[in-house]
């Protein structure tokens, strides 16, 4: 639809420069040329498809320089739309290739036919417009007389009348020649926005400003632009102006763009990318970031923007020590959201992948140590190879990769004879392969134990059975006093359901248990990120002996679901809170692989979902309903020395009644009338 002409006034600005812009009238396109050339206008829609550039023998005319102009394409007298004129300079490059007859002979063979010299030359010029939603390319043919066919001259220029495009919009054009030279030329432009389309900054928000008229209904759209592939998008809905809308500023991110437009048919949509150069975006960017194991020589790096980002294997050793980078042997690779693999032949629990961005260390993962266990006290062992078969060896240490064998003062110099021997015989695991070197990695705990006399072993042996009695003591003591550790993890499908778990997770702080829960912990995954957050507090909650709870509600059942179908992270909000989502990767292996029973327990609230709508693979450990079944939860909570049964009947009784007001006010809200306040074995009915 055509933009009235004051709404193009206002963009374009008060400059009589500016408003002076041709007008162009008719909807047909239309292509003119330099004077001496003559051209025409072959296709105003073909398929983008560039195709292989194959040297062609003799002259080619070859794009030299791209030039733009805004113009109006005007309908009626005053509704027109911004179009970009597009003007490409030729030159002529290459020479004719002179007849082998002519070289001879010294002469033309045949005095009749005519010489290539003295044709005219011919290309087709290809024009490429993309502009966010619409992309377009034509045709030109373009044809230069022989008197005008000089070696590395200008030829002059041919014009194409016109793009059109949305204000606002960013445009990108690229230009070649048929037959093709190696030369390609682009070229990005900004049109100008409507100045009622305002984004402004009050402390933590940001605002979005729509100064339309009022009873003007517009559509709005956020979506992440990507380089590769279709946009995202993030939110959309139909407003009636005027309207301020808030983002927080932990939603920003570079790519976030907004698209607005009148709700009418074929109207023009403005599109403006006001986060490019943001601080806080980049920041979120790298918070919302995450590194994802795909298989076991795969991982994926997953954001919503591109990333150009440097990623590596390093070697994590026990201690604290920084992780080193394996280079050499293996090599930097430029990274931009893409699943990333490395020939890998074994994997190793002290491997952990870097990425870095412009000389920054960004993202830190060991993905391996999930599966395979805490870090190992093993020595890494790089082999490289040279000519004629020459190889030497290092082990890697914090210090660097001493030479075995070496008579340094380092650990691995002091046993480097014994670590040969282990890789000469198959003791040490081969990580990695190829025609330049190797990596192996040789376990060191044996030589460890060689150290001790037996002497000393025996009363070592017994001070630590004397310590361990003694810590058992106490530890049950300590543990009867502070309770058993649990983590809780939902999905927080909405406000009410969100004031439902922290009633939940505060009458069970009342029982001896040590409650852990997102809603209780913002600030700290804010400044961490919800990955951290989970990772951290799984390890802490299984290495204290706890149990990791999950909360089963339709809309975690529907991310699990997901999650098992497709091997990716459900579409949706994953905000700087979203620790049910963040989990997911990381509880899933857990389950798969059979370690989940005796550190995990599933449940959901009665009425809202019922136990068998659990996926079956997370129904290999106890879901209860509560709070019909809250006994047999909190049994299951406090294992193992659980409470008389007395007792535990006791303590699921004052739990119901700190959960009840909760589940009274998220089944029945205020003005509606609610059934008895009791809940007894038959409230799991679904109903």
């Amino acid at each position: 639809m055509p933009v009235p002409w004051f709404l193009l006034s206002l963009a374009l600005g008060r400059s009589p420069i500016v408003l002076s812009l041709e007008r162009l009238v008719g909807p047909q396109d239309t292509t003119h040329c330099s004077p001496g050339l003559s051209c025409h206008l072959w296709d105003s829609d073909i398929l983008c498809l560039p195709g292989d550039i194959v040297p062609a023998p003799g002259p080619v005319l070859a794009p030299t320089h791209l030039q733009t102009e805004l113009v109006l394409r005007c309908r009626k007298e005053t509704y027109c739309d911004l179009c970009v004129r597009v003007a490409v300079h030729l030159a002529v490059h290459g020479h004719w290739e002179e007849p082998e007859d002519e070289e001879k002979f010294g002469g033309a063979a045949d005095s009749g036919v005519e010489e290539p010299r003295n044709a005219s030359l011919q290309a087709q010029v290809v024009l490429s417009f993309q502009a966010y939603p619409t992309a377009r390319c034509v045709l030109l043919e373009v044809q230069v007389p022989a008197a005008l066919v000089q070696f590395g001259q200008s030829v002059g220029s041919v014009v194409y009348d016109c793009f059109e495009a949305a204000l606002g919009s960013e445009v990108r054009i690229w230009s070649y020649t048929q037959p093709r030279y190696e030369k390609e030329l682009n070229l990005t432009q900004q049109l100008p926005a409507l100045p009622w389309l305002n984004v402004s900054a009050d402390g933590d928000n940001v605002h979005l400003v729509l100064n339309v008229s009022e009873e003007q209904h517009f559509g709005l759209s956020l979506y992440w632009n990507q380089v590769q592939g279709p946009p995202k998008p993030r939110w959309h809905k139909n407003l009636t102006g005027p309207q301020i809308i808030t983002l927080n500023h932990t939603d920003l991110v570079p790519c976030l763009c907004i698209q607005v437009w009148p709700l009418e048919p074929d109207s023009v949509r403005t599109n403006i990318c006001p986060f490019r150069e943001d601080p806080r975006a980049h920041q979120n960017l790298w918070r919302a970031a995450r590194l994802r194991l795909l298989t076991l020589q795969s991982w994926l790096l997953d954001a919503p923007c591109s990333l150009p980002a440097e990623a590596a294997l390093c070697w994590q050793a026990p201690g604290g020590d920084p992780c080193q980078p394996l280079v050499p042997p293996l090599s930097w690779e430029n990274v931009t959201v893409d699943v990333l693999e490395f020939p890998l032949l074994k994997v190793h629990p002290n491997l952990c992948v870097q990425v870095n961005s412009w000389e920054k260390l960004q993202l830190q993962e060991c993905l391996w140590a999930d599966s395979l266990g805490p870090l190992k006290d093993d020595v890494l062992l790089l082999e490289t190879r040279g000519p004629q078969d020459n190889r030497s060896l290092c082990a890697l240490e914090p210090s660097g990769c001493t030479s075995l064998p070496s008579k340094a003062s380092t650990r691995a110099a002091r046993l480097g004879e014994y670590l040969l021997q282990d890789l000469q015989s198959g003791q040490c695991l081969q990580l990695w392969d190829d025609d330049l070197g190797a990596l192996w990695a040789c376990p060191m705990d044996k030589y460890i134990h060689k150290r001790w006399a037996l002497l000393w072993l025996a009363c070592l042996l017994f001070a630590a059975a004397l310590s361990l009695i003694l810590l058992l003591k106490k530890d049950h003591a300590k543990a009867a006093a502070r309770g058993r550790a649990a983590l809780l993890l939902y999905s927080a499908d909405d406000s009410g359901f969100e004031r439902l778990v922290g009633a939940l997770a505060s009458a069970l702080c009342q029982l001896p248990l040590r409650v852990a829960v997102d809603l209780w912990s913002r600030r700290e995954m804010s400044a961490q990120g919800p990955v951290a957050w989970f990772h951290a507090q799984r390890r802490q909650t299984l290495q204290e002996g706890g149990v990791v709870v999950l909360l089963f509600s339709p809309g975690a059942v529907a991310l699990c679901s997901e999650w098992l179908q497709e091997g990716v992270s459900a579409p949706g909000a994953h905000g700087p809170h979203d620790a049910f989502r963040a989990s997911l990767s990381c509880v899933l292996p857990d389950f798969l692989q059979g370690r989940a029973p005796g550190r995990y327990v599933g449940a959901c609230f009665d009425r809202l979902l019922h136990p068998d709508s659990v996926p079956a693979l997370f129904r290999t450990v106890p879901v209860f309903s509560l709070p019909s079944q809250l006994p047999d939860f909190l049994g299951a909570l406090q294992q193992p020395r659980a409470p008389r049964p007395g007792r535990l009947q006791e303590r699921a009784e004052q739990v119901s009644r700190a959960l009840q007001p909760a589940l009274d006010s998220y089944f029945h809200p205020p003005g509606t009338p609610a059934p008895g306040r009791g809940l007894g074995p038959g409230a799991g009915d679904g109903t």
